[in-house]
């Protein structure tokens, strides 16, 4: 049994109408991902058993609290759009609704964290 029509299918839309761009947002988050996080692992990690002082004035610098901020901001958005897939996927009714709100709200709470603990560094 077919659930997609010819004209769904040559547009590139689902039956939700939303997938095909779902998977084009993962695909475009884990590519920036790819090259986000060695820079953040080499920003990160020269910096690793220093002095508080040293971190604060290193993190002010715009490269460093740039490529942080990338890679909270789309590693958190990633991040919430794979649990929403994989909470659709294997649990259902109101708790999948619950819990994607929940995950919802946990990924954008970590990000402003993680944003407010930078931008405190910066000033």
């Amino acid at each position: 049994m077919k659930f997609v029509t010819d004209r769904k299918l040559a547009l590139g839309i689902g039956s939700a109408k939303s997938g095909t761009e779902h998977f084009r947002e993962m695909k475009r988050s884990s590519v920036a991902l790819l090259f986000l996080i060695p820079f953040f692992v080499f920003t990160f990690g020269s910096v690793i058993g220093e002095s508080h002082d040293v971190v604060v004035a290193y993190f002010a610098k715009p490269f460093p609290a740039l490529v942080t901020a990338l890679t909270i901001v789309i590693g958190f958005g990633h991040f919430k759009s794979g649990a929403a897939v994989l909470i659709g996927d294997y649990v259902h009714g109101t708790t999948s609704n619950l819990l994607i709100v929940s995950v919802n709200c946990l990924s954008y709470v970590a990000m402003a964290i993680g944003l407010f603990a930078l931008i405190k560094m910066s000033f």
